[in-house]
């Protein structure tokens, strides 16, 4: 496995500490590559932390294991790796810790998949990105759409260190700098290149669908893949079907 070269003159304390909420197969993968990193994990799962403790310890040797509400707590960013309808449930049921997550970096590796979420029209709404739903929720923390478009194998298989000739890109979409920039260097201790791609809003071109859904591209072609995507037929698609939600929409109405 790939592991990345730690900046001599910076201390291992000095990295903030990973929690990942998910411990399915994209969890696992990034618990690995940023253990590897030098980076502190900590991964729940769906429920009691005893449930996942022997995957755990054999999957990502090294990672620390707790309730949701712990992860969140005791870690200084956190990676959303659940399935998105659990994340985002149908009616007031809260199942995600808003208030450990509350004023943290909060990286949206989720998507929808009607097959496990549901058939969900909140969750397939052409003028709404799923990570903006999820800022919605977590209203008090700071959100960053990455690691949702590369399938977990490529993930696992595909980091190299920085610079290295036919290293992948990762798009990442964000709306601050500073959270962009954090998100970044997660991305490159995993072993890819980040490349900014856009606001929330424009995570669409990340999501099912669009050409960088489950690409394995170098960050060059994620770059002219993300500035095609408005000519796409899929961001052609997006945008009639925004332009006819306006044209039905009434003039008065408030929109949030």
């Amino acid at each position: 496995m790939f592991k990345a070269q730690l900046d001599p003159n910076r201390p291992s304390e000095a990295l903030p500490t990973i929690g990942i909420l998910g411990a399915g197969k994209v969890g696992t993968v990034l618990a690995r590559l940023l253990i590897g990193s030098g980076y502190r994990v900590l991964i729940s799962g769906s429920g009691a932390p005893s449930k996942i403790d022997l995957i755990i310890d054999v999957l990502v040797p090294g990672a620390t294991t707790g309730t949701s509400a712990e992860v969140a707590a005791a870690a200084d960013v956190v990676i959303l790796a659940l399935p998105l309808g659990k994340a985002l449930p149908l009616g007031a049921r809260e199942t995600l810790p808003l208030d450990e997550l509350r004023g943290k970096l909060v990286i949206d590796a989720m998507n929808y998949w009607w097959e496990i979420d549901g058939v969900r029209d909140d969750l397939n709404d052409p003028t709404v990105a799923t990570s903006e739903l999820v800022q919605r929720l977590l209203s008090d923390s700071h959100v960053v759409k990455a690691f949702n478009h590369m399938g977990y194998h490529d993930l696992d298989e595909g980091p190299r260190p920085t610079g290295a000739p036919g290293r992948r890109g990762i798009g990442i979409a964000g709306d601050d700098d500073a959270d962009l920039a954090a998100a970044a260097a997660l991305v490159d201790a995993a072993g890819f290149d980040p490349v900014r791609v856009g606001t929330l809003h424009e995570s669409f071109l990340l999501q099912p669908g669009s050409e960088l859904f489950g690409a394995n591209f170098p960050a060059d072609e994620v770059r002219a893949a993300a500035a095609r995507f408005p000519t796409t037929e899929r961001g052609l698609e997006l945008a009639a079907q925004r332009a006819e939600n306006d044209r039905t929409v009434p003039a008065d109405t408030v929109r949030v």
